[in-house]
């Protein structure tokens, strides 16, 4: 991992549209954590503070993408369900979580897992 890498990290959730803003945040970090959720979905809601942090606890850049407003975003990456988190390490998809709600530390263990 780069040293810049964790300062340039945001300590909350960055919220994010398309699939190229997707490309663009994975290309630009090393290590990105994406939520996708969807309106109105309860768990979803759950665990958006959950989210906040895991951002401030680790190094990881937290993203959160509702595919409605792209949905190539859930074509590309086999979304069934949400919340979905999915996990990129320089540049490509490493790991998924989709077991529903979790809580920070179960996230935190999920980002930081032996490699």
């Amino acid at each position: 991992m780069s040293s810049t890498d964790s300062a340039s990290a945001p300590t909350k959730p960055v919220r994010i549209e398309t699939v190229a803003e997707l490309d663009a945040l994975v290309d630009e970090h090393d290590r990105v954590l994406l939520d996708i959720y969807t309106k109105g979905c309860t768990l979803c809601q759950s665990i958006e503070p959950v989210l906040g942090n895991v951002a401030k606890a680790t190094d990881v850049v937290v993203a959160m993408i509702n595919p409605q407003t792209d949905m190539a975003v859930a074509e590309q990456y086999t979304i069934r369900s949400v919340p979905t988190l999915l996990l990129f390490e320089d540049g490509a998809l490493v790991d998924r979580l989709a077991d529903g709600f979790q809580g920070a530390q179960a996230i935190v263990d999920f980002v930081e897992r032996p490699e």
